[in-house]
């Protein structure tokens, strides 16, 4: 039984169209302390599942920012309603402003409960990875669940944000294995690829077991850094990229591209996502699927010119201004009233 039903959803996951749909939709904001560009892009999937979060100043608390990345699978249902709420779970938690780090871990399993016993959630199979950087107070959290990822440019060198929950990993296998379930084709269970998910709930029925410890939690791992003057950049993308791209090259594209000065950071997300396109429709995986970027630069309260400069650019960069931005045809401007 497991056996078919991996080979029906190997059918279902390998399915890509014809020709890549291209059109991005791409956003960009900006104030004292960031540069945001972002940018997602269906290409050979069959529908578009991801979706993404970047608020300058959180309603809840105006100083704090929030990005967030949410790749859905089994339908849009669950990335889509993160995409618009999960942010609100975490400022609302008691603990947020003494203990960010523990408001996020329980924000995650209050909007994975709230789904599951509020929402209309008919199909089991739906659900989302989430990666999200929350800064607040120079301080910067970067809460993962699933494969989705998160790295920083400091001083020109790459670090890791997050690491990916894979069901081979031995951590996760031995919760799996507790949980009741199985590892099989490197998947949990024959079918779901990551092993940390918001949603799924086919694979949290277990009644002995807590929320973080079923065959697939939502429970994230959440890890802190000091932000300090040599921070440049942070990216945020799901698995589309990092599956054809590693962190280091990623970290050189784009801070060759911030140092060339010539194009805006949304403009450098477009790039990084047509250069991780599969150039065909091969079942291979690799560069097929839906692709989401951010890319947070940090200003310091200094102009957008001297990061290019701090990234190994040019005093005087012929940067596109601003204006140029709101012609380009696959611009969209999100603002707050969209996310609510």
């Amino acid at each position: 039984m497991a056996m078919a039903h991996h080979s029906f959803l190997k059918l279902i996951m390998g399915q890509t169209l014809s020709e890549p749909v291209t059109t991005k939709d791409t956003a960009s904001c900006s104030n004292a302390s960031f540069r945001v560009g972002s940018s997602c892009m269906q290409g050979w999937r069959l529908d578009m599942e991801d979706a993404h979060t970047h608020i300058l100043s959180l309603p809840d608390e105006p100083q704090a920012s929030f990005f967030a990345v949410y790749d859905g699978h089994g339908g849009a249902t669950v990335s889509k309603f993160a995409g618009k709420n999960l942010h609100k779970f975490v400022t609302q938690r008691p603990e947020y402003r003494e203990d960010t780090r523990l408001a996020l871990k329980k924000a995650f399993l209050d909007f994975d409960r709230e789904i599951l016993m509020n929402g209309s959630w008919n199909d089991q199979m739906a659900g989302s990875t989430a990666v999200v950087v929350l800064i607040r107070e120079r301080r910067l959290y970067c809460a993962n669940a699933g494969d989705s990822r998160a790295i920083a440019c400091i001083s020109g060198a790459v670090q890791a944000l997050s690491v990916d929950h894979k069901p081979t990993d031995e951590a996760e296998s031995r919760r799996i294995l507790a949980g009741g379930g199985w590892v099989e084709f490197n998947r949990v269970n024959g079918n779901l690829a990551l092993s940390r998910a918001l949603g799924d709930f086919m694979y949290k029925k277990n009644a002995q077991k807590r929320p973080e410890d079923q065959v697939v939690t939502a429970d994230p791992d959440v890890e802190v850094r000091d932000i300090t003057e040599d921070w440049e950049f942070v990216v945020l993308a799901c698995d589309g990229i990092w599956d054809v791209m590693t962190n280091a090259e990623v970290c050189q594209f784009v801070r060759s591209r911030i140092a060339a000065g010539i194009v805006p950071p949304e403009r450098i997300c477009e790039e990084l996502m047509d250069a991780c396109l599969a150039p065909d429709g091969q079942l291979s995986g690799l560069g097929g699927d839906n692709m989401t970027v951010i890319l947070v630069c940090f200003l310091h309260n200094k102009s957008y010119e001297e990061l290019v400069v701090r990234c190994g650019g040019n005093r005087k960069p012929t940067l596109e201004s601003a204006g140029d931005i709101k012609d380009h045809p696959s611009s969209v401007k999100l603002s707050l009233h969209d996310l609510e």
